[in-house]
């Protein structure tokens, strides 16, 4: 098979000299749609006051986000690069903001904000994928691992700012606050990118996979779907087997699909490539760990050890300064030590830091809590961005809107499934553990405690003093499920690390034209032009 270098990026000199200010409004894109997302989670119990929302609606205010969003990922990413990612880019923004205004000053009760929160996701699902394909397409190869660096730290570092600025707003503000204040940083993202965000090239001679799109809709929408409700459902539930069984069916139909039709959405093929299929699995793991160990922290530091919302956003904060450190710094490593052993070494750090986290207690230990958290947050700065560039390097450049997209799915199904998983592995603890602590209770009651901490607390209060001792049962035991989700999310994160020391190749190999069906002896695809990489 042939491989060779290809001296030229055939990138425009005037979007050559412009590329770090379109980087800058890319991230500040990014970051908007990251804080838009999580900053509503710390918010909830002040919804459920101010709207009288249910928990099924409060739910549903953090869920339809994520469900349109994975859904929607690989059809906005293949618009992108058929009509144009700088338009979608907009466009995005623009339906970002309309929805985060109608949520701001119309909603006044939780089925209008859960509407709003269905268009934000939709946005957030055109803004997202385009900006990582614009970065791929405005830097040139030696600088590219740099670029997606800093889009990986801001990826990473949005998704804990979100909730520490909800917590200071709420805190001197109403809720309306928490979508007010992204109102202006969306309005100079949309102003800048006019000036710094460059019209592309674009494929108008493919045809829109209409199919595809409707079965990557459906199949990721229903299989989210079956992650988020499987821990209150059951995992061997009617409704969890029925969702999940008709996701995969749709989901194997979406790739059987792909397989035959001329312009695929998302061309399967590319698993064949290490730097595709396996940086999709490591990055998958990644936020796997990510979203799981942080679906418990908000509990952790306010309900164990009694913070405010604030003082516990407040706690979470190092893990965006270590992610925004790590993150830029990968790509220098990855240069000098090879992008397999940067990776591993980074998941074998976060395998570190959720092990040390395992390790605290009912008694408050900021400083332990706060060196696992560390530790963990610098390893995904590190396993993060070589795996983004390694999977955006195997997607030519005019489907970078594919391959965006993947990378983005990776995310939104591996937070899913951290949070199912991590979730699952506690409540079944904590539910084991605190049985003998509630079986003199009264049976209403007994099912509140076992359910979850905050009702274990909130029966604890109605009992007066004598509900003390069950208050440090029920902390006792939520600590047991807590630390149990983390040796295990531990173990497979260290197994993560070891598959990309294994199976990730050390550099980058960017395709040149398109996938042949047969496949040459070293794993990539004949007629597929390797363009190596030595970031």
């Amino acid at each position: 098979m042939a491989q060779q270098l290809v001296d030229d990026d055939r990138i425009d000199p005037e979007v050559y000299r412009r590329r770090w200010w379109t980087l800058a409004v890319l991230c500040l894109s990014l970051l908007i749609i990251m804080v838009g997302n999580t900053s509503l989670n710390v918010a909830l119990p002040v919804l459920s006051d101010k709207l009288g929302a249910t928990n099924s609606q409060l739910q549903w205010m953090v869920d339809a986000y994520s469900l349109i969003f994975a859904g929607l990922l690989f059809t906005a990413g293949n618009l992108g690069d058929r009509y144009g990612r700088k338009g979608i880019l907009q466009l995005g923004l623009v339906l970002f903001a309309a929805s985060t205004a109608y949520a701001a000053f119309v909603a006044g009760s939780a089925g209008q904000i859960i509407g709003a929160r269905v268009v934000m996701g939709a946005a957030a699902a055109m803004v997202m994928p385009a900006t990582l394909s614009i970065i791929t397409n405005v830097f040139p190869r030696d600088e590219r691992a740099k670029a997606v660096a800093m889009w990986a730290g801001i990826s990473g570092a949005g998704t804990a700012f979100g909730p520490l600025m909800s917590g200071f707003l709420l805190e001197r503000f109403s809720w309306n606050a928490v979508f007010i204040t992204n109102l202006p940083l969306i309005v100079v993202a949309l102003v800048a990118g006019y000036f710094f965000v460059p019209r592309l090239p674009v494929r108008h001679d493919t045809p829109l996979d209409l199919v595809g799109a409707l079965l990557s809709a459906a199949s990721l929408s229903l299989v989210v779907y079956t992650l988020i409700e499987a821990p209150s459902s059951g995992w061997t539930s009617a409704a969890t087997l029925l969702t999940g069984t008709v996701g995969l069916f749709l989901l194997a139909g979406f790739i059987l699909w792909e397989l035959r039709v001329e312009s695929p959405m998302l061309d399967v093929r590319l698993f064949r490539i290490g730097a595709f299929g396996v940086s999709s699995l490591v990055l998958t793991l990644v936020f796997f760990a990510l979203m799981g160990s942080f679906f418990s922290m908000s509990q952790l530091l306010q309900l164990v050890y009694g913070y405010s919302p604030l003082s516990a956003a407040l706690r979470l904060a190092p893990i965006s300064i270590a992610l925004v450190i790590a993150a830029p710094r990968s790509a220098k490593l990855a240069a000098r030590y090879g992008k397999r052993r940067v990776v591993a070494g980074g998941m074998w750090l976060v395998a570190g830091g959720i092990a040390v986290m395992s390790l605290i207690g009912t008694d408050a230990n900021y400083l332990l809590l706060l060196a696992g958290l560390m530790i963990m947050a610098t390893g995904m700065g590190l396993a993060m961005s070589p795996t983004t560039d390694l999977l955006m390097s195997a997607v030519p450049r005019d489907q970078a809107g594919m391959g965006s997209a993947m990378n983005d799915t990776t995310r939104e199904l591996g937070g899913s499934l951290g949070v199912a998983v991590f979730g699952s592995l506690l409540a079944s603890k904590y539910a084991a553990t605190i049985a003998p602590s509630i079986g003199a209770l009264p049976a209403e009651a007994q099912d509140v405690a076992s359910s979850s901490l905050a009702g274990a607390l909130g029966v604890s209060q109605r009992m007066g003093e004598s509900g003390q001792a069950l208050a440090g049962a029920a902390r006792d035991a939520w600590m047991s499920g807590f630390r149990f989700s983390l040796v295990v999310g531990a173990i497979i994160v260290t197994a993560a690390g070891i598959l990309a020391f294994r199976f990730l190749p050390d550099q980058a190999a960017d395709v040149e034209i398109d996938l042949d069906a047969d496949t040459a002896a070293d794993g990539a695809p004949i007629g597929v032009e390797l363009v190596l990489d030595p970031a």
